[in-house]
């Protein structure tokens, strides 16, 4: 991709999200995600209907008539976005790929982070950790993590999620919200996401496409695996061939949703082809 082409791209993702981003994520971001603590900010004068717990004693003593303190929610949180670059993102039947899907969520949710003043922080990863972006303000910083979203190409195809939190772990010290974007196409990561999930406030979401649910009768037809590179050829005819894969993938979908949930951590679910703007901002409400 061109310098030119990307940038195209670049602009267009950030017209299409950051106006979700102002327009309707902003204000359900900043009442889900709540700040450290509140800090002190003024004294006032006493209006009618003030918490009169509020008064500042000293002050109204001082000037014979009542004032009030007045605190402010002190912020400056940190967002890590972990996303799964692996082979089988590239996998698409219904207009576009999933990668494409886990971008603009992306890209939505670094905006929203933007608005409200908060740090982004970028993970890419397929069976290792592709990039690391530590976090940090600013629009600039937030183009760079759209442009490497688009236009970034791993070196290998596998997906190691359990590998990633390890290193979420290391890097990141601070609590920080934090939100997985993958298929989940993975398992074994139980013991990582737990640790993660006690420190951080992790959020999963998982991007798949409506062909992956359940294998079509088409007879025999080669296949190949994304994220090995295998081909083999698979007699999709075959009722129990069928039956085997939809068992598989119900299995992977229930230790996502399981492993998520008795981590203490939230799981979100994205088909490509549905409006990931009503699934992201019921998830805000339900949360706030």
């Amino acid at each position: 991709m061109d310098t030119k082409e990307l940038l195209k791209k670049v602009r267009k993702i950030e017209i299409k999200t950051r106006r979700l981003s102002d327009h309707i994520f902003g204000g359900e971001y900043h009442s889900t995600f709540k700040g450290r603590g509140m800090t002190f900010s003024e004294v006032r004068q006493y209006q009618y209907g003030d918490d009169v717990r509020s008064i500042d004693w000293n002050v109204t003593a001082r000037y014979n008539e009542p004032y009030i303190k007045v605190f402010e929610e002190e912020r400056e949180l940190t967002m890590m976005l972990m996303v799964d670059v692996s082979g089988s993102e590239f996998f698409g039947t219904v207009n576009q790929f999933k990668r494409v899907v886990l971008t603009e969520i992306s890209a939505t949710l670094a905006f929203s982070a933007l608005q409200n003043n908060d740090k982004v922080g970028l993970i890419l990863f397929s069976e290792e950790v592709e990039l690391f972006i530590p976090p940090k303000k600013g629009k600039s910083h937030v183009l760079r993590i759209i442009r490497e979203l688009l236009e970034f190409e791993p070196k290998s195809h596998g997906t190691d999620i359990s590998g990633a939190l390890k290193f979420l772990s290391n890097v990141l010290k601070k609590k920080s919200i934090v939100f997985v974007l993958s298929d989940f196409m993975a398992d074994d990561y139980e013991h990582n996401l737990k640790i993660t999930g006690k420190k951080h406030d992790l959020t999963g979401i998982r991007v798949y496409d409506p062909m992956e649910r359940e294998l079509p009768n088409l007879g025999v037809v080669s296949m190949e695996d994304a994220e090995t590179g295998q081909i083999r050829w698979v007699n999709t005819s075959s009722r129990q061939v069928r039956n085997a894969y939809t068992s598989h993938y119900r299995e992977q979908l229930y230790y996502f949703q399981d492993t998520f949930k008795r981590a203490g951590c939230g799981v979100l679910d994205c088909q490509v082809d549905e409006s990931y703007v009503k699934k992201l901002l019921g998830y805000f409400k339900r949360r706030s």
